[in-house]
Protein backbone atom coordinates (compact mmCIF):
# COMPACT_ATOMS: atom_id res chain seq x y z
CA UNK A 1 0.00 0.00 0.00
CA UNK A 2 1.43 3.40 -0.98
CA UNK A 3 -0.85 5.61 1.10
CA UNK A 4 0.81 7.23 4.08
CA UNK A 5 -1.27 10.15 5.33
CA UNK A 6 -1.78 10.29 9.11
CA UNK A 7 -5.52 9.75 8.64
CA UNK A 8 -5.21 6.64 6.47
CA UNK A 9 -2.74 5.15 8.95
CA UNK A 10 -5.14 5.81 11.83
CA UNK A 11 -8.04 4.22 9.92
CA UNK A 12 -5.94 1.20 8.95
CA UNK A 13 -4.91 0.55 12.53
CA UNK A 14 -8.51 0.88 13.76
CA UNK A 15 -9.89 -1.44 11.06
CA UNK A 16 -7.31 -4.15 11.66
CA UNK A 17 -7.88 -4.10 15.42
CA UNK A 18 -11.67 -4.26 15.04
CA UNK A 19 -11.44 -6.99 12.40
CA UNK A 20 -9.82 -9.45 14.83
CA UNK A 21 -12.84 -9.22 17.12
CA UNK A 22 -15.23 -9.43 14.18
CA UNK A 23 -13.60 -12.59 12.83
CA UNK A 24 -14.10 -14.25 16.23
CA UNK A 25 -17.73 -13.11 16.31
CA UNK A 26 -18.32 -14.47 12.80
CA UNK A 27 -17.19 -17.87 14.03
CA UNK A 28 -19.72 -17.74 16.88
CA UNK A 29 -22.77 -16.27 15.14
CA UNK A 30 -25.24 -18.53 16.94
CA UNK A 31 -24.15 -17.10 20.30
CA UNK A 32 -24.55 -13.44 19.37
CA UNK A 33 -27.28 -11.31 20.90
CA UNK A 34 -29.46 -9.81 18.19
CA UNK A 35 -31.93 -6.94 18.45
CA UNK A 36 -34.27 -5.51 15.81
CA UNK A 37 -34.12 -1.78 15.09
CA UNK A 38 -36.88 -1.94 12.47
CA UNK A 39 -38.39 -4.70 10.35
CA UNK A 40 -35.51 -6.35 8.50
CA UNK A 41 -32.96 -4.07 10.21
CA UNK A 42 -30.84 -5.87 12.78
CA UNK A 43 -28.13 -4.81 15.18
CA UNK A 44 -25.92 -7.39 16.86
CA UNK A 45 -23.62 -7.28 19.84
CA UNK A 46 -20.87 -7.60 17.21
CA UNK A 47 -21.98 -4.28 15.61
CA UNK A 48 -21.77 -2.57 18.96
CA UNK A 49 -18.47 -4.18 19.95
CA UNK A 50 -16.86 -3.38 16.60
CA UNK A 51 -18.08 0.21 16.70
CA UNK A 52 -16.71 0.67 20.23
CA UNK A 53 -13.25 -0.54 19.16
CA UNK A 54 -13.26 1.76 16.14
CA UNK A 55 -14.37 4.81 18.11
CA UNK A 56 -11.79 4.16 20.86
CA UNK A 57 -8.96 3.87 18.33
CA UNK A 58 -10.00 6.97 16.39
CA UNK A 59 -10.47 9.03 19.54
CA UNK A 60 -7.04 8.03 20.81
CA UNK A 61 -5.58 9.80 17.81
CA UNK A 62 -8.00 12.75 17.66
CA UNK A 63 -10.37 13.04 20.62
CA UNK A 64 -11.81 16.29 19.26
CA UNK A 65 -12.79 15.03 15.79
CA UNK A 66 -16.44 14.58 14.99
CA UNK A 67 -17.76 11.06 14.35
CA UNK A 68 -20.84 9.97 12.41
CA UNK A 69 -21.61 6.33 13.06
CA UNK A 70 -24.50 3.98 12.41
CA UNK A 71 -25.15 2.78 15.94
CA UNK A 72 -24.16 5.74 18.17
CA UNK A 73 -25.19 8.61 15.91
CA UNK A 74 -23.10 11.80 16.02
CA UNK A 75 -20.20 12.32 18.44
CA UNK A 76 -18.56 15.76 18.90
CA UNK A 77 -21.20 17.24 16.63
CA UNK A 78 -19.79 20.76 17.03
CA UNK A 79 -16.73 19.74 15.00
CA UNK A 80 -17.92 19.85 11.40
CA UNK A 81 -14.45 20.44 10.00
CA UNK A 82 -12.87 17.05 10.78
CA UNK A 83 -15.08 13.95 10.88
CA UNK A 84 -14.82 10.18 10.75
CA UNK A 85 -17.72 8.37 9.04
CA UNK A 86 -18.12 4.81 10.39
CA UNK A 87 -20.15 1.74 9.50
CA UNK A 88 -18.96 -1.03 11.84
CA UNK A 89 -20.60 -3.83 9.82
CA UNK A 90 -21.98 -2.97 6.42
CA UNK A 91 -24.00 -6.05 5.52
CA UNK A 92 -25.26 -7.07 8.95
CA UNK A 93 -27.87 -9.48 7.56
CA UNK A 94 -25.18 -11.31 5.58
CA UNK A 95 -23.06 -11.46 8.72
CA UNK A 96 -25.97 -12.88 10.74
CA UNK A 97 -26.55 -15.63 8.20
CA UNK A 98 -22.94 -16.69 7.89
CA UNK A 99 -22.46 -15.09 4.47
CA UNK A 100 -18.91 -13.65 4.28
CA UNK A 101 -20.00 -10.57 2.33
CA UNK A 102 -19.77 -7.71 4.83
CA UNK A 103 -17.25 -5.03 5.68
CA UNK A 104 -15.95 -2.43 8.08
CA UNK A 105 -16.15 0.97 6.40
CA UNK A 106 -14.47 4.19 7.56
CA UNK A 107 -13.97 7.52 5.77
CA UNK A 108 -12.27 10.73 6.83
CA UNK A 109 -13.98 13.98 5.88
CA UNK A 110 -12.48 17.48 6.10
CA UNK A 111 -14.54 20.60 5.44
CA UNK A 112 -17.31 18.41 3.96
CA UNK A 113 -14.94 16.70 1.52
CA UNK A 114 -14.02 13.02 1.82
CA UNK A 115 -10.22 12.76 1.70
CA UNK A 116 -9.59 9.08 2.38
CA UNK A 117 -11.36 5.85 3.22
CA UNK A 118 -11.03 2.13 3.84
CA UNK A 119 -13.41 -0.77 3.26
CA UNK A 120 -12.22 -4.02 4.85
CA UNK A 121 -13.76 -7.46 4.48
CA UNK A 122 -12.15 -9.25 7.44
CA UNK A 123 -13.11 -12.73 6.22
CA UNK A 124 -11.58 -12.48 2.74
CA UNK A 125 -8.80 -10.22 4.05
CA UNK A 126 -9.45 -7.70 1.29
CA UNK A 127 -8.73 -4.09 2.20
CA UNK A 128 -9.80 -1.44 -0.30
CA UNK A 129 -8.36 1.99 0.41
CA UNK A 130 -7.88 5.37 -1.23
CA UNK A 131 -6.59 8.84 -0.60
CA UNK A 132 -7.47 11.94 -2.60
CA UNK A 133 -4.93 12.36 -5.38
CA UNK A 134 -3.01 9.18 -4.57
CA UNK A 135 -5.12 6.47 -6.19
CA UNK A 136 -7.04 3.45 -4.93
CA UNK A 137 -5.66 0.11 -3.81
CA UNK A 138 -6.76 -3.43 -3.00
CA UNK A 139 -4.26 -4.60 -0.42
CA UNK A 140 -0.95 -3.66 -2.11
CA UNK A 141 -2.16 -3.49 -5.71
CA UNK A 142 -3.40 -0.43 -7.55
CA UNK A 143 -6.97 -0.81 -8.82
CA UNK A 144 -8.91 0.72 -11.70
CA UNK A 145 -12.50 0.54 -12.85
CA UNK A 146 -13.51 -1.63 -15.80
CA UNK A 147 -13.41 -0.47 -19.42
CA UNK A 148 -16.91 -1.56 -20.46
CA UNK A 149 -18.50 1.03 -22.73
CA UNK A 150 -22.15 -0.04 -22.94
CA UNK A 151 -24.82 -0.91 -20.38
CA UNK A 152 -25.88 -3.93 -22.45
CA UNK A 153 -22.45 -5.52 -21.90
CA UNK A 154 -22.18 -4.52 -18.24
CA UNK A 155 -22.53 -6.51 -15.03
CA UNK A 156 -24.29 -4.25 -12.54
CA UNK A 157 -25.09 -4.49 -8.84
CA UNK A 158 -27.79 -2.93 -6.67
CA UNK A 159 -29.61 -3.30 -3.38
CA UNK A 160 -33.28 -3.99 -2.84
CA UNK A 161 -35.75 -1.91 -0.81
CA UNK A 162 -35.95 -2.09 2.95
CA UNK A 163 -39.05 -3.68 4.41
CA UNK A 164 -40.10 -0.22 5.64
CA UNK A 165 -39.65 1.42 2.21
CA UNK A 166 -42.55 3.40 0.75
CA UNK A 167 -41.19 3.18 -2.80
CA UNK A 168 -40.86 -0.58 -3.29
CA UNK A 169 -42.87 -0.52 -6.51
CA UNK A 170 -40.61 2.16 -7.98
CA UNK A 171 -37.43 0.30 -6.96
CA UNK A 172 -38.61 -3.00 -8.45
CA UNK A 173 -39.73 -1.27 -11.65
CA UNK A 174 -36.31 0.34 -11.96
CA UNK A 175 -34.63 -3.01 -11.32
CA UNK A 176 -36.61 -4.73 -14.09
CA UNK A 177 -35.91 -1.93 -16.57
CA UNK A 178 -32.15 -1.93 -15.95
CA UNK A 179 -31.91 -5.73 -15.83
CA UNK A 180 -33.51 -5.92 -19.26
CA UNK A 181 -31.02 -3.37 -20.65
CA UNK A 182 -27.83 -4.81 -19.07
CA UNK A 183 -25.88 -8.07 -19.18
CA UNK A 184 -27.13 -8.89 -15.67
CA UNK A 185 -27.72 -7.37 -12.22
CA UNK A 186 -26.49 -8.79 -8.92
CA UNK A 187 -27.50 -8.04 -5.32
CA UNK A 188 -24.81 -8.64 -2.70
CA UNK A 189 -26.18 -7.11 0.50
CA UNK A 190 -23.29 -4.71 1.22
CA UNK A 191 -23.29 -1.22 -0.30
CA UNK A 192 -19.69 -0.60 0.75
CA UNK A 193 -18.42 -3.74 -0.99
CA UNK A 194 -20.59 -3.06 -4.03
CA UNK A 195 -18.81 0.27 -4.52
CA UNK A 196 -15.41 -1.29 -3.85
CA UNK A 197 -16.13 -3.97 -6.44
CA UNK A 198 -16.99 -1.33 -9.04
CA UNK A 199 -13.71 0.38 -8.15
CA UNK A 200 -11.67 -2.76 -8.89
CA UNK A 201 -13.61 -3.75 -12.01
CA UNK A 202 -15.59 -6.73 -10.69
CA UNK A 203 -18.80 -4.80 -11.39
CA UNK A 204 -19.26 -2.06 -13.97
CA UNK A 205 -21.88 0.00 -12.15
CA UNK A 206 -23.92 0.26 -8.97
CA UNK A 207 -27.10 2.11 -8.09
CA UNK A 208 -29.26 2.11 -4.99
CA UNK A 209 -31.90 4.17 -3.23
CA UNK A 210 -32.52 4.99 0.45
CA UNK A 211 -28.93 4.69 1.65
CA UNK A 212 -27.25 6.33 4.61
CA UNK A 213 -24.05 8.37 4.43
CA UNK A 214 -22.03 5.80 6.40
CA UNK A 215 -22.95 3.11 3.86
CA UNK A 216 -21.14 4.85 1.01
CA UNK A 217 -18.71 7.51 2.34
CA UNK A 218 -15.57 5.36 2.04
CA UNK A 219 -16.79 3.88 -1.22
CA UNK A 220 -17.10 7.33 -2.80
CA UNK A 221 -13.41 8.22 -2.45
CA UNK A 222 -12.25 4.70 -3.37
CA UNK A 223 -14.33 4.66 -6.54
CA UNK A 224 -13.34 8.18 -7.61
CA UNK A 225 -9.65 7.44 -7.11
CA UNK A 226 -10.03 4.26 -9.18
CA UNK A 227 -11.33 6.32 -12.11
CA UNK A 228 -15.06 5.95 -11.49
CA UNK A 229 -17.86 8.49 -11.38
CA UNK A 230 -20.37 9.08 -8.59
CA UNK A 231 -23.70 10.88 -8.91
CA UNK A 232 -26.61 11.38 -6.53
CA UNK A 233 -30.04 11.28 -8.09
CA UNK A 234 -32.75 12.78 -5.93
CA UNK A 235 -36.28 13.66 -6.96
CA UNK A 236 -35.70 16.86 -4.95
CA UNK A 237 -32.24 18.14 -5.94
CA UNK A 238 -32.45 20.92 -3.35
CA UNK A 239 -32.46 18.42 -0.47
CA UNK A 240 -29.18 18.47 1.53
CA UNK A 241 -29.65 14.77 2.38
CA UNK A 242 -28.52 12.53 -0.48
CA UNK A 243 -29.71 8.94 -0.27
CA UNK A 244 -29.84 7.71 -3.88
CA UNK A 245 -26.55 6.94 -5.58
CA UNK A 246 -25.25 5.93 -8.99
CA UNK A 247 -21.61 4.85 -9.19
CA UNK A 248 -20.02 3.57 -12.40
CA UNK A 249 -16.82 3.01 -14.35
CA UNK A 250 -17.47 6.42 -15.99
CA UNK A 251 -17.85 4.96 -19.52
CA UNK A 252 -21.42 3.74 -18.97
CA UNK A 253 -22.42 6.51 -16.59
CA UNK A 254 -24.39 8.75 -18.92
CA UNK A 255 -26.34 5.83 -20.40
CA UNK A 256 -27.20 4.32 -17.02
CA UNK A 257 -27.99 7.72 -15.53
CA UNK A 258 -30.42 8.42 -18.38
CA UNK A 259 -32.19 5.10 -17.76
CA UNK A 260 -32.73 5.99 -14.10
CA UNK A 261 -33.82 9.55 -14.85
CA UNK A 262 -36.23 8.23 -17.48
CA UNK A 263 -37.88 6.06 -14.79
CA UNK A 264 -38.07 9.05 -12.43
CA UNK A 265 -39.77 11.15 -15.12
CA UNK A 266 -42.25 8.40 -16.00
CA UNK A 267 -43.15 8.04 -12.31
CA UNK A 268 -43.80 11.75 -11.97
CA UNK A 269 -45.91 12.05 -15.14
Amino acid sequence: MRLNSPQINIITKACLKASRSLIRDFGEIENLQVATKAPGDFVTSADQRTEKILINELQKAHPDYGIITEESGIINENNNKNRWIIDPIDGTLNFLNGVPQFAISIAYEENNEILCGIILNPITNEMFCAEKGNGAYLNNSRIRVSKKKNVKDSLLVTGGPKQTSNIKKQIFSEYIEITNKSSSVRKSGSAALDMAYVACGRFDGYWQRELNYWDIAAGIIILKEAGGFVEFFEEDDSSPIKKNILATNSNIHEELSNLIKKKILSKNN
